[in-house]
């Protein structure tokens, strides 16, 4: 019993304070002329029967109907009778005035302060996140602007470092051998002729490389041969062959222009979507496969995209029209996002939260490469289509 039912009416409440037991129990007698203190329980008899309001989940439950209308017999003559009244205090809890309930229950592990909203966490180091993004912003400015084939090496340097990540947690996770060797001299490959050849020298070291990755997995047992040529050819064409579009990009005459606008937009696209996203988002875009991203932050990385479209293509792109860059960000936050989910599918699939830890507040290589990857091909695609190859 506790101060919650406090109130019931006179007559029908119980003796002394809830501290000391159910009336049933008292054999005591009490004052008939009030309600007031009890002072002496040896010189008073209880002239009238005290009908018993058992607790509920009490011991009363049990025995209800037989001790419902019992007499208290004289306390004389059993003194040690457990659950007697003291002998100072009110007879009945009405006589004292109501109190306000606790706003915490005793041993309960909830509190006021616990029941404050928390306050939302980015789940990354962001320190660290933007230090790291800032240097590697200023070695791709730095490559793109200063001497094209730098920044070749740069793509072919992340193509072979992702394939590293993507190949150890394969062998790891799934024990599916992917040879890595020839995935990282054909996807070089790929990106030099990319640059060199065009499209035609992209596709051809592409199939050179499927080759490469059959030929050397001969040299081991035919076991699983299938599941790891079928993984090669996949890593081949996921990681280096739709690199190889940021080199056809930069071939133009206006590359690093056309180049700096498609990491703009994807990286605004990313920043749209975890800014509105975060402060904004309320239903999951897909809960299964990225519980994190909301469709208030699809919409965010859409409009992010498309403002920064228009003045890329209105202020960076020669022949460039406003209304391009509209439908160029319109395309970018759509195959950003799926990009990334495909990635999220992928991890979770092989039961990893990143695909490395190269990078400090972001994971490996292969973290960053997830919107990127999917997003050149329809970039190059769109700028051959608005202001053609260049």
């Amino acid at each position: 019993m506790n101060e919650s039912s406090w109130g019931a009416p006179p007559g029908a409440g119980q003796w002394g304070p809830p501290e000391y037991g159910p009336a049933s129990s008292l054999r005591g007698a009490a004052p008939t002329a009030s309600a007031g203190p009890v002072h002496d329980w040896g010189d008073a008899a209880q002239t009238r029967p005290m009908p018993i309001v058992p607790e509920p989940g009490g011991h009363q439950d049990d025995d209800r109907d037989h001790r419902e209308h019992r007499h208290i017999r004289d306390n004389r003559d059993h003194p040690d009778d457990r659950g007697a009244a003291p002998r100072s205090g009110p007879l009945f809890r009405d006589d004292q005035p109501q109190e306000p309930m606790p706003t915490s229950v005793p041993g309960s592990d909830r509190s006021p302060d616990s029941e404050k909203p928390k306050k939302k966490s980015a789940g990354r180091n962001l320190r660290a996140a933007i230090g790291v993004g800032a240097g590697l912003g200023a070695v791709i400015l730095a490559s793109l602007f200063v001497y094209k084939p730098v920044f070749i090496g740069v793509i072919a340097i992340a193509v072979v470092v992702g394939l590293w990540e993507l190949t150890s947690r394969l062998a790891e996770r799934k024990d599916i051998r992917v040879p890595l060797v020839p995935l990282a001299v054909g996807g070089t490959a790929m990106v030099v002729a990319g640059y060199v050849r065009g499209a035609e020298g992209a596709w051809v070291a592409m199939a050179l490389t499927a080759l490469a990755v059959l030929v050397w997995r001969m040299t081991e047992a035919p076991e699983n041969y299938l599941r790891d040529v079928t993984a090669g050819v996949f890593a081949a064409f996921y990681v280096p062959f739709l690199a190889t579009f940021v080199a056809l990009m930069l071939a133009a005459d206006d590359g690093p222009q056309r180049v700096l606008t498609f990491l703009l937009l994807t990286v605004v696209s990313d920043t749209g979507a975890y800014a509105v996203g975060w402060r904004f988002g309320k239903h999951k875009l897909a809960p299964r496969i990225s519980p994190g991203k909301t469709r208030e932050g699809l919409v965010g990385a859409l409009l992010f995209a498309m403002v920064a479209g228009a003045l890329c293509m209105e202020f960076l792109i020669k022949h460039g029209a406003w209304w391009q860059g509209l439908l160029l960000g319109l395309a970018v936050a759509a195959s950003a996002t799926l990009g990334d989910l495909g990635e999220s599918m992928i991890k979770r699939d092989l039961g990893i939260k990143d695909m490395g830890t190269l990078l400090p507040g972001h994971g490996g290589i292969m973290d960053r490469l997830d919107s990127l990857l999917p997003t050149a091909p329809i970039v190059w695609l769109l700028f051959v289509v608005f202001v053609g190859a260049g």
